[in-house]
């Protein structure tokens, strides 16, 4: 289960890069209740979403020259620079070298073998997300690739990371853990193969919502976009593939409730 308590590899962050930063402040807070907080003057439009006054994700224009609105997931890190160097040695690519951000901490932007982008995350005076598989927070965070094998083989030399396999409705999925603690505890996304040609190598984030469907509503009046409808997994809850108006995806989950 994803917390705050984080360890080495575990996701500590999560933003969103769009084209209109006023537009997609006000489509997630019709859509999930955020609120919408700049990170001052100095921040280049860049700012946090809030529940219930703590930070679930955050917000910035698109900085990379031709890119698309979308999330990403950060990882921590305790020597951003030396995952970076690891990120190269095994066949991943450096977006943005390590920097320092003000005094809140170390980061790089990175690119696995298989493509999906991802950063990483070294803290100092802010921790990380200070809400997580809560309503309205992120509750997974899940790579779709063409390698599963491969790419879980480049994060676990990274991050230490453990897999375990799941049987689900047509496929092997590969639940992702920390290198630290209960595998099962310490679980916090998985690796899924890629559902059509069409579909692009990249991680998504899911948020836990109360109610899914009453979720895909807002979406759609908001201007928003179904990606994949919603569904039912067994053993995992239902589910559904969203994208904001400016062709971010994301998903949202309303978990099964735990087995006795």
């Amino acid at each position: 289960m994803l917390t705050t308590d984080f360890v080495t590899g575990s996701p500590n962050w999560l933003d969103l890069g769009s084209p209109d930063t006023d537009a997609a402040a006000a489509f997630y807070a019709a859509v999930f209740g955020w609120e919408f907080q700049s990170a001052g003057p100095d921040s280049g439009g860049y700012g946090f979403f809030q529940k219930d006054g703590k930070t679930v994700a955050a917000l910035g224009p698109l900085m990379e020259e031709g890119a698309s609105s979308a999330w990403t997931v950060y990882f921590q890190t305790p020597d951003a620079d030396a995952t970076a160097k690891a990120v190269e040695q095994h066949g991943g690519r450096v977006r943005s070298a390590p920097f320092d951000v003000f005094e809140a901490g170390r980061m790089a932007q990175l690119t696995d073998p298989g493509g999906a982008d991802f950063a990483v995350w070294q803290p100092a005076a802010v921790k990380g997300l200070e809400k997580a598989s809560e309503s309205d927070a992120l509750c997974w965070a899940e790579l779709h690739t063409g390698d599963p094998a491969g790419a879980f083989g480049f994060y676990k030399a990274v991050f230490g990371w453990r897999s375990q396999a799941m049987d689900m409705p047509g496929m092997t999925y590969t639940v992702l853990s920390t290198g630290e603690g209960d595998q099962q505890d310490a679980s916090f996304g998985g690796v899924a193969g890629l559902q059509g040609d069409a579909e692009e190598t990249r991680w998504i984030p899911y948020f836990s919502v109360d109610d899914v469907d009453e979720t895909v509503t807002r979406t759609q009046e908001s201007g928003g976009s179904v990606l994949m409808p919603a569904s039912d997994i067994p053993g995992v809850g239902r589910m559904c593939w969203l994208a904001d108006p400016f062709g971010a995806p994301f998903a949202v989950l309303k978990p099964e409730p735990p087995q006795q």
